[in-house]
Order: C-alpha cells, then sequence, then structure tokens
C-alpha cells in the first residue's frame, strides 16, 4: 500500500493479520550553529537543517482516531515539532503490544533519527502528509 498521509497510515495499520502499536517521534528541523552561509540560505529556503527529536509516543490504534488527534495531544506537551516519524509494532495473534513494550523500540527510534537513519519509518509533515526526505 502507498501511504500518501496519516488516514492511509492507520488504514494499513488496521489491516495488518497481527495487532499493531503506532510509534510516534516528534522532531523539529533545526540549522546547526556551526553551519556554513550556503546551507543558511538553503534552511531560509525550507531546505536542510537537522532533525532533533522533542518527544515520543506510542498508541494502540483504538487510542488513536486520526492525526488532528495526535497533533493536538502533541500540541499540548508544548515543544515545537516540524515533522513526525511514524512506525509500527507488532504483536501476537493472542494480544496487542502494551505501552512498556514500546519503550525500547521508541528510544531505538530517537537514536536512528539522531544519527540519519531514517529508512525505517514513515515522515510526515505538520499537515498528516508523508514527506519523502532526501
Amino acid at each position: 500500500m502507498n501511504i500518501e498521509n496519516f488516514d492511509d497510515l492507520l488504514r494499513a495499520a488496521r489491516r495488518q493479520p497481527l495487532p499493531q502499536r503506532l510509534l510516534f517521534v516528534f522532531a523539529d528541523i533545526e540549522l546547526p550553529d556551526d553551519a556554513t552561509e550556503i546551507q543558511r540560505l538553503e534552511f531560509e529556503q525550507g531546505e536542510g537543517g537537522a532533525l532533533v527529536p522533542r518527544m515520543c509516543v506510542d498508541k494502540a490504534l483504538d487510542e488513536l482516531e486520526s492525526f488532528e488527534q495526535l497533533a493536538r495531544e502533541a500540541q499540548a506537551y508544548g515543544q515545537p515539532w516540524g515533522m513526525v516519524f511514524a512506525a509500527a509494532l507488532s504483536g501476537s495473534p493472542s494480544r496487542s503490544p502494551s505501552s512498556a513494550e514500546a519503550e525500547q523500540a521508541l528510544q531505538d527510534m530517537v537514536e536512528a533519527i539522531r544519527r540519519g537513519q531514517l529508512q525505517a519509518f514513515i515522515p510526515f509533515n505538520p499537515q498528516g502528509q508523508a514527506v519523502v526526505l532526501g
């Protein structure tokens, strides 16, 4: 399935044969202090920058109705973010993964984002549209 927006992600997760728990890392995009003049100009044009993970959360599918709900909850924490990365954690046929089980996966996601290893995640912009990085 081609995931173009957050609703596509929810539909795909609900169609999986095993119960899913969705994992989210909210990141801000900043210009590093040691950026070159060219990098500064590109950043001003909406390109480049460094991803800085700000917060993370996991959600069972029955806890999440829409991107708007997720964005409202994130906004309540008061941390700036320009992109949210999503992944899924599968359970077993008899039970969904718990929030405690998701904790290490979330920490692994945060570290991967810090290292720029993004290929395993789906990034969404603040409007809930999937974006292509690179």
